[in-house]
């Protein structure tokens, strides 16, 4: 018999009646329970455990059940039963986005004249005017919701009609109704008979010309197919060649950034210097040291003889021009500061960093005006322009962000990038800009970010982009090859990668940085190979000797 602990004779007890066998502890064979539950314990264990409270081993065995089963019930991959309500309104959602270019059916307005008069005034207090007479059948378009279906549509009655087109009906329009521009222009050019028209009439075009077809007694009508839209030709532009090749840095040079008079320019480097050269000449004017690890950004001020840099010791500086020297420190970045950018309309510079931040600094102050937190990665590039949104961030967490510059905060984050977005240029005349990435270029139209298309074949990591008036696109890579594109149609009309300089490694050539001179004539860029490249057009060049090779293929999408 088990001596000692009473609490072990009370275990071993119960494991031998849970087990119905002999205990090889006490030597004597137990019953197993009874159909109850209770267990048959000797009396000797009872005496010895009488303030211990027990449990009967069913109880027992049916808690460890319980857990076992709150534990392993949830089945995760079970659907969420289904919201009727948030079904529904998805569904709505939906229907508008895809299929609200077709939700409307243009209806004779014959069948509207049995409804009611056409001359009752109508929701807005506006009086519609009857069409004149001997003028073909016209059309309104009737919405299956309670608004007015179109601009030009006012909202009646007749207008309000409730039910869904024919999937007949749905198509027809979807090929008829001309486009918005054509639209306009039809406006802009029609004729002014009538200074004033019903709401019925403005909402057809007067240029479209409608067509009844009769089968019996059946009056079925459709509106003119318009011609299938082109791809649009790219512009012929020259090709760009090499024709100077600077040195005198002593590392990567990393930025670079022409004065707004056109006489010089400046670039930064890996080996923490800062230099002014002649533009036409090429020659050195100038260098500057003072920051103590590799300058990472560049710019000259239109407002004012400063320049400003930035570099990877965590410092943003301020020189004076007129005495060559650092005149303001802007201190707050927590990591190395990748780029900078001024406005253009006011006193105010921007600049990103690897703390995941932009921040907008007041240039006479030296006061942190906002600091643009949301990235969750390193900030790459940052872009100023006067309209909104004013600042335009690309970061290494694949996302660009389009700011709010009096709030200080994010109007509209594009996720569409699937890789870091290292460079963002905006066209000098359009109202819009492009990302660069590995994946892709990819071109959108502001303020809201809407996406216009990719520019694909740049397949590298690509460290710059700049435009020019003319709708050249240039693209700079870090294996030190260079595409130049056509911005309207992304045509790659140039691709270019110069040989390293004599004594370099050919794993040297990158590009870095590149920018357009004042006059648009020249391109230059910033290299791996510590020089300095400047390219310009090719004078010789003709549409005939440089054809355009333009082939627009629907290119099959891959699986994978």
């Amino acid at each position: 018999m088990v001596t000692g602990c009473p609490e072990l004779r009370a275990l071993s007890s119960q494991l031998c009646d849970l087990l119905g066998s002999t205990c090889p502890f006490i030597g004597t064979v137990r019953e197993p329970l009874d159909p109850y539950g209770s267990p048959k314990l000797p009396q000797f264990i009872t005496m010895c455990s009488e303030e211990v409270q027990k449990h009967s081993v069913h109880t027992l065995v049916f808690r460890s059940l319980k857990r076992t089963h709150d534990m392993f019930v949830a089945d995760n991959g079970k659907p969420v039963p289904l919201d009727e309500e948030s079904h529904k309104r998805k569904m709505a959602i939906k229907l508008h986005n895809e299929y609200g270019p077709v939700l409307h059916m243009p209806t004779s307005k014959e069948n509207l004249k049995e409804k009611g008069p056409q001359n009752a005034p109508d929701s807005y207090g506006q009086k519609q005017y009857p069409a004149s007479q001997g003028q073909e059948v016209e059309y309104v378009v009737t919405g299956t919701h309670p608004y007015p279906p179109g601009p030009g549509v006012a909202l009646t009655a007749d207008t309000k009609v409730q039910r869904m087109p024919s999937e007949s009906a749905a198509q027809s329009l979807a090929v008829a109704l001309p486009s918005p521009q054509a639209r306009s222009d039809t406006n802009r050019t029609a004729p002014g008979g009538n200074e004033y028209r019903g709401a019925s009439e403005r909402s057809q075009p007067a240029g479209v010309n409608s067509m009844v077809m009769e089968t019996g007694s059946t009056k079925n009508s459709a509106l003119m197919a318009k011609k299938a839209p082109t791809m649009p030709k790219p512009q012929w532009h020259p090709p760009w060649k090499l024709y100077r090749v600077i040195s005198g840095h002593l590392g990567w040079v990393r930025c670079i950034a022409v004065e707004p008079g056109n006489q010089w320019f400046v670039t930064g480097s890996a080996d923490r210097t800062i230099k002014i050269w002649d533009l036409a000449s090429g020659k050195l004017k100038l260098s500057l040291t003072g920051h103590i690890s590799t300058v990472r950004g560049v710019i000259v001020s239109t407002r004012s003889p400063y320049l400003f840099s930035c570099g990877e010791d965590k410092q943003v500086k301020c020189w004076d021009l007129e005495y060559n020297k650092v005149i303001r420190h802007y201190h707050g970045h927590l990591s190395a500061v990748y780029g900078l950018d001024l406005h253009p309309t006011i006193d105010v510079l921007v600049t990103c960093s690897r703390d995941s931040t932009a921040r907008i600094w007041d240039v006479r102050t030296k006061a942190s005006v906002h600091t643009l937190s949301g990235h969750t990665n390193a900030v790459a590039t940052v872009r100023c322009q006067a309209a909104e949104p004013q600042i335009i961030t690309g970061s290494h967490d694949t996302t660009i962000r389009l700011w709010d510059l009096v709030a200080g905060k994010t109007r509209v984050t594009l996720t569409n990038h699937k890789k870091s977005v290292r460079a963002v240029v905006l066209h000098p005349r359009h109202y819009t800009f492009a990302s660069g990435s590995p994946d892709n270029i990819k071109q959108w139209k502001f303020p809201d970010g809407s996406f216009i298309q990719n520019l694909s074949g740049h397949n590298a990591i690509i460290n710059t982009l700049t435009v020019n008036s003319d709708g050249v696109l240039v693209s700079g890579a870090d294996n030190g090859t260079m595409h130049l594109w056509d911005w309207r149609t992304g045509y790659n009309f140039q691709r270019v990668h110069a040989a390293v300089q004599p004594g370099s490694l050919d794993s040297e050539s990158g590009i870095f940085a590149c920018a357009f001179d004042q006059s648009e004539s020249r391109l230059l860029t910033a290299e791996a190979d510590k020089t300095i490249k400047v390219y310009r057009e090719d004078d010789t060049a003709t549409e005939e000797t440089h054809p355009v090779s333009w082939k627009p293929e629907i290119i099959k999408r891959k699986r994978f």
